[in-house]
């Protein structure tokens, strides 16, 4: 099926919607969805090809989750799963370079740097705070 014709059947009801009141645009909790809005572009299930950035184990880096084309009808062959935690520099780079040489939604690449750059920062332990000190009068 096309991605258009899916995308208009469960653009409004679908089990990963996170709807909440006062707010125009929902979420989607689904794999594969970059920025977790809901809208056709950042959507992780009708397109053909999809990346998702993901915690990496024990903590360490950050896990690429990305769609093949070609295996778009055998889905234990569809996803796959690469780990970088080679730094963060350099595991940016080879994440920026992964989607580049496959030609892999340009329009997702900054998405998915942001993505892994949040990631990252939320890995690094927190800067302990300064006890107050008290003014001298």
């Amino acid at each position: 099926m096309s991605s258009h014709l899916v995308w208009s059947i469960i653009r409004n009801n679908n089990a990963f919607l996170l709807k909440k009141r006062n707010i125009s645009k929902p979420f989607s909790t689904e794999p594969n969805n970059l920025t977790n809005l809901n809208s056709y572009r950042y959507n992780g299930y009708i397109h053909k090809k999809t990346v998702g950035i993901v915690d990496g184990p024990d903590k360490k880096g950050f896990t690429v989750v990305y769609k093949k084309a070609k295996k778009q009808h055998k889905p234990r062959q569809n996803t796959v799963k690469r780990t970088l935690k080679s730094g963060p520099r350099r595991s940016l780079y080879k994440l920026k370079r992964l989607l580049d040489a496959n030609k892999y939604r340009t329009d997702l690449t900054k998405v998915a740097l942001r993505r892994a750059s949040a990631v990252l920062r939320s890995q690094k332990p927190g800067r302990g705070k300064k006890p107050k000190t008290k003014k001298a009068e």
